[in-house]
């Protein structure tokens, strides 16, 4: 078990706030039980534009991200991806959850199929400074659904920190598909050696739930949320994220993409995410950005507009208060060494 103790505040009597980015890297294996290629596939195909343009961003202006990553990303052919698939899969109540069921819709290689292989990605990740890999499980894994069970879990989340590991790569971090954290499962993510996991807002508009308990009520709360301060700021101490081990280092706020359908809005949803960056840092405190590739997949030129401005707020407050940069991995290397 890692140690619990209450981090020690700087020399100068206060702790500087820290800014960490995690995306939820998963093509068409995160969307793929809700939209068809018909209608998402064009933010899928994006992907291979936004990426590069995000690690130029990143680069730049020295920004540290945690890239939760779906196992099955990990291949650049189908031979080697069946080759990888666990044992023991998820049976959920509802079918159509599960991917195993469709790997004869997926291509044979990347070049073929750029919906549901990422190696050539990963690889382009791999090379820019300051990116962690992490994991999103092996296959998108749902932890709340119906039919899933500690067994498959595990089964799941081993498979994923094995194929890292096969191509050098040690898996500290976790997000939960679909932001489904189970507690129950804190102990196997621990055993695999996941020492932080991006837990929800404490809102409950944020609670984690299922599928089958989404409601419209919530969602629609969640939407205007990102507009108008519902849930507050959202950042928390690292004294709070220490009390627990895997450290829970919570979201802050989502990076929705830009739309051209609420542009009149776009001052007020920059707004939201530069004030919690700035009551962060200005608190000592971690603010946690988080969104999907996907996301940045189409509007690729807005969405990294938005990105700059961010990336540049971060560099004021970096200047002003001295806040860092950090991915997940850090912040929980930083914990444990204390």
């Amino acid at each position: 078990m890692a140690p619990t103790q209450q981090p020690h505040a700087p020399a100068n009597g206060r702790e500087k706030g820290r800014f960490v980015i995690s995306l939820d890297f998963e093509i068409n294996w995160g969307v793929r039980d809700q939209q068809t290629l018909e209608q998402y596939g064009a933010n899928l195909l994006g992907v291979r534009r936004a990426i590069p343009a995000m690690l130029e961003v990143f680069q730049e202006f020295g920004l540290r991200v945690t890239w939760a990553t779906v196992g099955l990303l990990f291949f650049d052919n189908k031979r080697d991806m069946l080759a990888h698939l666990p044992s023991v899969r998820p049976e959920y109540a509802d079918p159509n959850l599960s991917p195993y069921l469709v790997m004869d819709q997926v291509g044979e290689n990347e070049a073929q199929d750029q919906y549901h292989f990422g190696k050539s990605l990963i690889e382009r990740i791999r090379r820019t400074p300051g990116q962690e890999m992490a994991t999103h499980t092996f296959c998108h894994y749902y932890c709340l659904e119906r039919g899933q069970t500690a067994e498959a879990f595990r089964h799941d989340l081993q498979a994923a920190v094995t194929v890292a590991r096969e191509q050098g790569m040690e898996m500290r971090s976790l997000v939960f598909p679909r932001n489904q954290y189970n507690p129950a499962y804190a102990g196997i993510c621990e055993e695999l050696g996941i020492t932080s996991y991006r837990g929800n807002e404490h809102s409950w508009i944020y609670k984690e739930r299922n599928e089958e308990q989404q409601t419209l009520y919530k969602r629609g709360a969640r939407l205007l949320d990102a507009y108008v301060n519902l849930s507050g700021h959202n950042c928390h101490s690292l004294a709070d994220i220490a009390r627990s081990f895997p450290y829970n280092i919570p979201a802050s706020r989502f990076l929705r993409p830009w739309s051209g359908r609420f542009a009149a809005l776009e001052r007020l949803r920059l707004r939201r995410i530069l004030s919690g960056m700035t009551h962060a840092a200005q608190h000592g405190l971690v603010f946690h950005l988080w969104w999907h590739p996907h996301n940045f997949g189409v509007n690729v030129e807005q969405n990294i507009a938005v990105l700059r401005r961010i990336a540049e707020h971060y560099r004021h407050l970096q200047a002003t208060y001295g806040m860092e940069s950090q991915s997940m991995g850090d912040i929980a290397a930083e914990l444990q060494r204390r």
